[in-house]
């Protein structure tokens, strides 16, 4: 019993960075969850992490061990649940990355779902368009959209997602519609600061067209906005901008050049066992995502 409380204090205070909100979570106080991480390093005779006022960080010993004992964990985890009344019961921390826009309006919506279902189970939710280190930051599942680049990882497709060039009637009643991809030349793109172009098809091949204009951002909400304004095409998905398109505040155009869909995908580290918080919440997004209503709710 000392041997796996001691686990659960290292897997506690490694994945939070804190040993107040692991004393919180196992219902103890910081001093007792001190002693036992004490315990620990003096029984393996390693130091396991590196303790500060501010934070708490592993030490290589400690990184690799904190991956057996992550699994030690699950699998106990798994084999309760499966026999306790009621079925299986998930637990623990989650911890998910997803991109801004995409996640605040269709990721943290089911989040919530999720744990009002397994109440268990807490979250940490982080959104950024950044690419993140799912390893290096603990994140135990990362929604991305388009291919997957890291063969390290394992990608899990959810769903769909069409983008479309956008533009707002007074613009294209000022500067007119482009009638074709090499025509985006003449007007003013608005264009995230990351992106190295609009991928579109031309002559029956998917292509990468570089555009360009006098507004640029790494904030694809913002240049929502700005095509909202006025102030030029955008290259959007129609998760953010179809509610427009129907409502005719934004008007579509090159259709006919639009590139396939492209993957939306939860990405997870290569490991043999996700734990079943990971499962379920993949199982959710996968059937709430594969589902044309929900899209075409989203779209309304």
């Amino acid at each position: 019993m000392d041997q796996f409380k001691q686990i659960s204090a290292f897997v506690g205070a490694a994945t939070r960075g804190s040993m107040a909100a692991t004393a919180r979570a196992e219902g103890v106080t910081p001093a007792i969850i001190g002693r036992r991480l004490d315990a620990l390093e003096e029984r393996l005779g390693a130091k396991l992490l590196l303790r500060t006022t501010r934070r708490i960080s592993l030490t290589f010993e400690g990184a690799a061990f904190l991956e057996d004992c992550q699994r030690i964990l699950r699998e106990l985890a798994d084999a309760e649940g499966a026999v306790s009344l009621g079925g299986i019961r998930p637990g623990g921390h989650l911890k998910i990355s997803a991109p801004a826009g995409f996640g605040r309006r269709h990721v943290a919506p089911l989040l919530t779902r999720f744990i009002d279902d397994n109440p268990a189970v807490t979250v940490q939710l982080d959104l950024s368009d950044r690419i993140v280190d799912l390893v290096d930051e603990n994140i135990d599942c990362a929604i991305r959209i388009g291919d997957l680049a890291d063969s390290s990882l394992i990608g899990i497709r959810l769903g769909e997602m069409q983008r479309v060039v956008v533009a707002s009637p007074a613009y294209i009643a000022r500067f007119g519609k482009p009638a074709a991809p090499d025509a985006l030349a003449e007007h003013n793109c608005l264009s995230l600061r990351q992106q190295r172009g609009w991928t579109l098809r031309v002559e029956g091949e998917v292509r990468v067209i570089k555009v360009g204009g006098s507004f640029e951002c790494n904030d694809g909400a913002v240049l929502h906005d700005w095509a909202l304004a006025g102030k030029g095409l955008a290259w959007r998905s129609l998760w953010e901008v179809g509610t427009d398109i129907a409502s005719g505040r934004l008007l579509t155009v090159l259709d006919e050049f639009s590139a396939p869909p492209v993957g939306i995908q939860a990405v997870v580290p290569q490991r043999r066992h996700l734990p079943l918080r990971v499962r379920l919440f993949v199982d959710l997004l996968k059937a709430t995502w594969r589902d044309p209503a929900y899209w075409a709710a989203a779209s309304a």
